[in-house]
């Protein structure tokens, strides 16, 4: 398995200076994902093998505080648990980008204290989650929503919202969903020049659209916020 990797980063860990490493191949087909590459798996596009990376953060311990697990989907590969495992072994805060679907391996992983931060995409509302995702089964979504509610890890959710795919009744959705969720994001849908459908211009959302979407969620999670805009 190959990654890619940005050797520096001061906005993928809150609070910290650290690295990303990406994965490649997704279990999703969200049509507005930007990086489309990563999630059909084009692993030739990836530059770094394991043994690379891990020479990588060997040479940066010491300078950079944390390493950032993203993809794609990273729990579809065994390598990504080993490099969590690696990380933290070597001093790093890990934190890992995911879609949920994977809840035993994320629990996994967060029993052996192998992972400091887990952001979890939440795609929609329940009822929406095939439209958006592409995948008609998201059982696996609310055990692992459930599980980073527990507070065994620290968390956040985040939704990448659409002008086409949400309206306000799904963050309604959302909200009773995720009541009391310690931190939940909203971030607009960002065209980045290379997106999955390859329509941009439908998924574009107005800030007026953001914060009513806001005040929907914040109902039931105080603690929602907007961010990027």
């Amino acid at each position: 398995m190959r990654f890619g990797l940005r050797k520096l980063t001061l906005l993928d860990y809150p609070g910290k200076v650290g690295c990303t490493v990406f994965t490649c191949g997704c279990n999703f087909r969200c049509p507005f994902c930007h990086n489309p590459g990563l999630v059909t798996g084009r692993e030739d596009d990836l530059e770094c093998s394991f043994a690379e990376i891990l020479e990588f953060l060997e040479k940066r311990t010491g300078q950079l505080e944390a390493v950032c697990i993203t993809g794609g989907e990273p729990l579809l590969h065994e390598d990504s648990i080993l490099l969590a495992q690696a990380a933290k072994a070597m001093g790093f805060r890990v934190k890992l980008d995911t879609n949920g679907s994977f809840p035993e391996r994320l629990q996994e992983l967060v029993a052996e204290k192998a992972v400091d931060y887990v952001a979890m995409d939440i795609k929609n509302s329940p009822e929406k989650y095939a439209v958006t995702s592409g995948v008609k089964n998201w059982e696996n979504i609310l055990e692992s929503a459930g599980f980073l509610l527990e507070g065994r890890v620290d968390y956040e959710f985040r939704t990448t919202v659409t002008g086409n795919l949400h309206e306000a009744s799904d963050f309604v959705s959302i909200g009773q969903w995720l009541t009391g969720a310690k931190r939940y994001y909203l971030q607009g849908f960002k065209d980045s020049g290379d997106i999955l459908a390859g329509d941009a211009e439908k998924f574009a959302v107005s800030d007026g659209k953001l914060k009513e979407f806001l005040e929907a969620v914040r109902e039931f999670i105080p603690a929602a916020a907007i961010r990027g805009r």
